[in-house]
C-alpha cells in the first residue's frame, strides 16, 4: 500500500480545532491535544444543553401560569384540566405570556372556564 502524507490535511484539521478553541482558557486554547479534548466536551455539553433549555423554559412557563392561576383562586393542574374540558387549546408558552402581559385577560379566562364547569 502506498504511503499517504497528510501534511496539509492534518494542518488544516489542527488549525480548525485550535480556532474553535480560541476562547478557551490556558492550554485548552494553545495545545492541540488539550484543545481537541475540550472541543469534544464543549460540543457534547452544547448538545445536552439544547435539550435542557427546552426543559427549563417549560418549567418557567408552568411556574408563571401556576402563580397567576393561584392569584385567581385556582391551581395549575386544575386550570389545565378545565381548559381541556372546555376545549380551549392554548399552549403553555402562550398562557404564560398572557399571564404576565395581560393579567386582566388571564383572570377573565380563568373566570370563564370556571363558570362553564360549574
Amino acid at each position: 500500500m502506498t504511503r499517504v502524507k497528510r501534511g496539509s490535511v492534518a494542518r488544516k484539521h489542527r488549525k480548525d480545532i485550535l480556532e474553535f478553541a480560541s476562547g478557551f482558557l490556558g492550554a485548552h486554547s494553545k495545545l492541540f491535544k488539550a484543545a481537541n479534548q475540550q472541543e469534544k466536551k464543549a460540543l457534547a455539553s452544547a448538545y445536552i444543553d439544547r435539550h435542557k433549555r427546552k426543559r427549563e423554559f417549560r418549567r418557567l412557563w408552568i411556574a408563571r401560569i401556576n402563580a397567576a392561576a393561584r392569584e385567581n383562586g385556582m391551581t395549575y393542574s386544575s386550570m389545565i384540566h378545565n381548559l381541556s374540558e372546555n376545549q380551549v387549546f392554548l399552549n403553555c408558552k402562550a398562557l404564560a405570556q398572557v399571564a404576565i402581559l395581560d393579567a386582566y385577560c388571564f383572570s377573565r379566562l380563568v373566570r370563564e372556564i370556571n363558570n362553564k364547569i360549574h
